[in-house]
Order: structure tokens, then sequence, then C-alpha cells
């Protein structure tokens, strides 16, 4: 039993070294890295229930062995594949529209209401 246990020991150990840092708040670092192990634990359950779905339409019962040695033909795989995709699409789009609006060369909200407020003083 202690040796089925060593992986999860392991999988939580820590790293040599500092953590990298790719934002100016840990905790959105951490946020982020949260949602991605979740995103891909989801990614894999979304494959094993569709695996048990299609071996439910193949047969009237199932067993772990045949979920576990399930391997998709060409037209599941394609499936997948799509499906994949459009997830990840759906669940990155976030983290895309942040990188898209650090990108932008628009000015703050703030420094229009100071230059229109100028503009009002000015014409007063």
């Amino acid at each position: 039993m202690t040796q089925d246990l060593a992986w999860v020991v392991r999988s939580g150990a820590r790293a040599k070294g500092g953590r990298s840092a790719f934002f100016e708040e840990m905790a959105l670092g951490r946020f982020y890295s949260l949602t991605l192990s979740l995103t891909a634990e989801l990614a894999a359950m979304r494959e094993r229930l569709d695996t048990v779905e299609r071996l439910l339409e193949l047969e009237s019962s199932i067993d772990r062995t045949k979920i576990e040695r399930y391997e998709p033909d060409r037209k599941a795989g394609e499936e997948w594949g799509i499906a994949m995709r459009a997830y990840i699409a759906r669940v990155m789009r976030a983290f895309q529209q942040e990188g898209e609006a650090m990108e932008e060369t628009d000015p703050p909200v703030t420094d229009w209401v100071v230059k229109l407020s100028r503009k009002d003083a000015a014409s007063a």
C-alpha cells in the first residue's frame, strides 16, 4: 500500500530552487496553476466518460479493464481532438483576453477623464 502512495508523496515534493514568478501577485500565479490543473483533470474525465459511453453503445456491460484498454478509432480520436481544442479555447479565453488587454495601447479611462476635464475647464 505504501508503494501505491509513493507517487502522491513525490508529486507534492518541492522543486529545487525558487518558485517561478510570472505575475506580480503570487496568488494570481497559484490561481492560474490551480485552474490549469483542474482543467487537465476535467479533460481526462471527459475522455474517460466518452470511452464509457462508446463502450456501452457496443456492449450492455463493461468493466474497468475494458475502459483501461480502450483505444479510440480514427473517428473517435478526431472527435476527441476537436472537443479538446474547443474546451481549451473556452478555458483559455479569459487568459487570452487578459493578454490582449495588456497589449492594447489605449490609455486607461482615467486618462480620458482628466483630458476631457481639462477641455471643459479651458472652454469655460
